[in-house]
C-alpha cells in the first residue's frame, strides 16, 4: 500500500505541482473491494497523523517515505 500511495502522490505532483492536495481515498479505486485496507489507511490518516481531509501530496509523500 505504501509504495502505491507514494506513486499516486508522485503522479499528482508531476501533473499539478507541489501544491496539489490529496485525500487517502485517492489511493483506492472507486470500488470498495478491500475495506480492511481502506480502514487501515483511514486510521493512519486520521488517528495517527491527524491529517485534514485534503493534505498537500508532498507532505503525505514525505510521511510515507519516512516510514511514518
Amino acid at each position: 500500500m505504501r509504495s502505491k500511495a507514494i506513486a499516486i502522490c508522485d503522479q499528482k505532483i508531476a501533473k499539478k505541482g507541489d501544491t496539489v492536495g490529496v485525500s487517502f481515498y485517492a489511493f483506492f479505486s472507486n470500488k470498495n473491494d478491500n475495506p480492511g485496507l481502506l480502514m487501515e489507511a483511514a486510521e493512519w490518516w486520521i488517528k495517527t497523523h491527524e491529517l485534514d481531509h485534503f493534505e498537500k501530496a508532498v507532505k503525505v509523500r514525505a510521511l510515507l517515505l519516512a516510514g511514518e
